[in-house]
């Protein structure tokens, strides 16, 4: 059985032009996701975000001892210990 041909998704000056056709056009008029697979990118990050948390001294104290005893960042570890926490829906 032949598939219907896809068609060529236009050239685009700029990221912003990209974005916004892609906004409002179904990328199924132009990809056939049936043939895709699935890709892995093990050297990602997760993008992170700087907060300020401020904490009493003696707890702070307490989180760098377990830490060190762990060998591991004391930001490391409250990162750790927060999504083990954190429920997911």
């Amino acid at each position: 059985m032949k598939t219907k041909a896809k068609k060529t998704p236009p050239l685009f000056a700029s990221e912003a032009q990209e974005r916004a056709f892609w906004e409002s056009h179904d990328s199924t008029e132009y990809l056939d996701w049936s043939a895709a697979s699935q890709v892995v990118l093990p050297n990602l990050k997760p993008t992170t975000k700087t907060i300020s948390l401020r904490l009493p001294a003696h707890l702070l104290d307490n989180i760098k001892t377990v830490a060190n005893a762990r060998d591991v960042p004391y930001q490391s570890l409250i990162k750790i210990w927060l999504q083990e926490k954190v429920v997911h829906p």
